[in-house]
């Protein structure tokens, strides 16, 4: 067949990129075509996103994408991180520029709203992890705060549909990214409304949910005259960034519980894809989170701060004058001792520090623990705590399953580390396969192209992964010592084996 071209706008937390998606009807390749910066934007005490930079980037993108591609790009889909959301008042007008998830104004909200819904009447309904950050607490603290501003509020959006509105005009949420709001109902897909109304939230602002490979109307008219591009088809992939991910996932198991995935960024999302949520008791209790994916399956999986930590050091050691890029500090971390000290990578501290360094040798000296001395060794902590973190993790995701996990895939830019890809095949003590890099695009792209009518399944889309990327493979080592690493690191955490 003809090579198609389908365009995804794929942004993270610290960059952003328009890709260019081309299939043969075998083999898919991805083509930059515009990448730009993001990041929280201070603005007085509060942390927001730059969207209409970040719009304007997109224009930009796609005004490239027509000089190159010209009449052949079929469609284009947004794909970007969960939680953060837009209110709309009326006349379609934006109620200010919309908060980071990093902000600090969910500070105590989350636990306070347990007296008011119990937390296990929360999760009952939703299936969330419960995590300061979520879209259920920022609103109470926007309705806490500003009940004014919410008052006006006319559509609630989440950061794809709001870039989707801005180049189609619909004003829907798509499933996946709706699943990591915690407003979402896990049995019936829909807005958990009795729960939200306990909590005082305006029902009337949510839209409809719509299913990933939804097409969702052409580009609007004014976008295309000023990006000088056809009015493409506007195409919801799985909008949350790992839920596209986890589509492009080239396991030959699809439909099977025993294999992971890790999605390593600057948060690191293990899981399992499974049929149906898992609503039990002890999953509340490990606080895992039940993700929507494609085709109505749900990524049992635990958020982790990720590589987080090794971004926040290095940004210490910039400040400090020390100028060091990621490939200098893992080679740093490679030298460095060997379990010179742990952490834990979900410690409340690490969340949005001043100085990770010297939040993390707070951290140690507080738990009597000896704390890292140089670049290197709080490197190689980060990394290594890591990957404990995720062996703890597979093992309530094996226990909640009940399935036991033979090989863990690791997807997106993380997986360029090769020291903590081998990190984690030794401290988890299972295969590791890594690539593709891209795989949030390739997933955003691929859901395209099934829109489109060029692939049929979940699996036919797998199949053109493996057929276009070379992974790698890393088999575990030094079990022994990374067994009783393991064991050092349940005592820090206070978690029984």
């Amino acid at each position: 067949m003809p090579e198609q071209c389908y365009l995804a706008v794929d942004l993270g937390a610290e960059s952003g990129r328009v890709v260019a998606g081309l299939f043969d009807g075998t083999r898919i390749r991805l083509e930059e075509i515009h990448r730009f910066t993001n990041g929280p934007v201070p603005v007085a005490d509060t942390l927001r996103w730059d969207v209409l930079r970040l719009w304007s980037e997109i224009q930009t993108g796609l005004g490239k994408a027509a000089q190159s591609f010209g009449n052949d790009a079929v469609s284009v889909g947004v794909d970007t991180w969960g939680v953060d959301y837009v209110l709309l008042g009326r006349g379609d007008e934006m109620l200010g520029q919309p908060y980071n998830y990093r902000d600090p104004r969910t500070a105590g909200v989350m636990d306070r709203c347990f007296s008011h819904v119990p937390r296990k009447e929360v999760f009952a309904a939703t299936g969330m992890q419960f995590m300061p950050i979520n879209t259920l607490y920022q609103l109470i603290a926007m309705q806490q705060a500003n009940p004014q501003l919410m008052a006006l509020a006319q559509r609630f959006l989440m950061m794809p549909d709001l870039f989707h509105w801005l180049l189609c005009g619909s004003q829907v949420v798509e499933f996946t990214n709706a699943t990591t709001s915690q407003c979402l109902d896990a049995t019936t897909s829909d807005w958990a409304w009795d729960m939200l109304r306990k909590f005082e939230i305006p029902t009337n602002i949510f839209p409809e949910v719509v299913s990933p490979g939804t097409k969702l109307g052409k580009l609007r008219v004014n976008v295309a005259e000023r990006c000088r591009i056809p009015r493409l088809d506007v195409v919801a992939p799985a909008t949350h960034d790992t839920g596209s991910a986890v589509a492009a996932i080239p396991t030959e198991k699809t439909g099977t519980a025993n294999w992971a995935y890790i999605s390593s960024g600057t948060w690191s999302l293990i899981g399992l894809e499974l049929p149906a949520p898992v609503l039990s008791q002890r999953a509340l209790e490990l606080n895992v989170t039940n993700e929507g994916g494609i085709d109505g399956t749900y990524r049992l999986l635990k958020n982790i701060m990720g590589l987080w930590l090794v971004q926040e050091c290095r940004r210490a050691f910039e400040r400090a004058g020390k100028s060091l890029n990621y490939t200098d500090l893992t080679h740093l971390a490679a030298e460095a001792k060997p379990f010179c000290s742990m952490v834990d990578p979900d410690a409340a501290e690490f969340l949005a520090p001043a100085d990770m360094p010297a939040e993390i040798v707070k951290w140690c000296q507080t738990r009597g623990r000896p704390a890292p001395a140089d670049e290197g060794e709080f490197v190689r902590t980060a990394l290594e705590s890591l990957a404990l973190k995720y062996r703890m993790v597979l093992g309530w995701l094996e226990e909640l399953s009940g399935s036991k996990v033979d090989v863990i895939h690791i997807v997106g830019g993380g997986s360029q580390n090769e020291l903590l890809n081998q990190f984690t095949a030794n401290a988890c003590g299972r295969p590791v396969v890594t690539g593709p890099v891209e795989a949030t695009a390739l997933g955003n792209v691929l859901v395209q192209a099934r829109t489109c009518g060029a692939l049929s399944t979940l699996a036919e889309m797998r199949s053109v992964v493996r057929a276009s990327s070379a992974p790698k493979h890393y088999e575990p080592r030094d079990q022994s010592a990374w067994s009783a690493a393991f064991a050092q690191f349940c005592e820090l955490l206070e978690f029984r084996l």
